[in-house]
């Protein structure tokens, strides 16, 4: 399954980690990871570990996720970029809207 979550021991912190190519074709399984889940989520880690690509509507789906979270008020953190993948979000600078490590 390319996209799987993870909640973390409070309850509070979803990890969300995509498998593989993030593009157009994980778009539903992407929404249901995070908009399935119940309002005591604060904060969202998208984990990219074992992500080979993304494309625009990827980083489209980043920002649906970023404005369902709280936009401006959101926690969500983008971890564990290959060099590709960071490229992608520094030149789309997302680094101004995510947390990127």
């Amino acid at each position: 399954m390319p996209i799987q979550t993870r909640r973390s021991d409070d309850g509070q912190t979803l990890t969300i980690k995509i498998e593989g190519r993030f593009d157009f074709s994980t778009h539903q399984s992407f929404r249901d990871a995070y908009e399935h889940n119940d309002s005591h989520i604060v904060g969202y880690v998208v984990d990219m570990s074992e992500t080979t690509y993304l494309d625009s509507s990827a980083l489209g789906m980043l920002l649906l996720l970023r404005d369902f979270a709280g936009g401006d008020s959101a926690q969500i953190s983008i971890e564990n970029c290959n060099g590709d993948v960071r490229r992608i979000l520094s030149i789309s600078n997302f680094e101004q809207l995510f947390s990127i490590r």
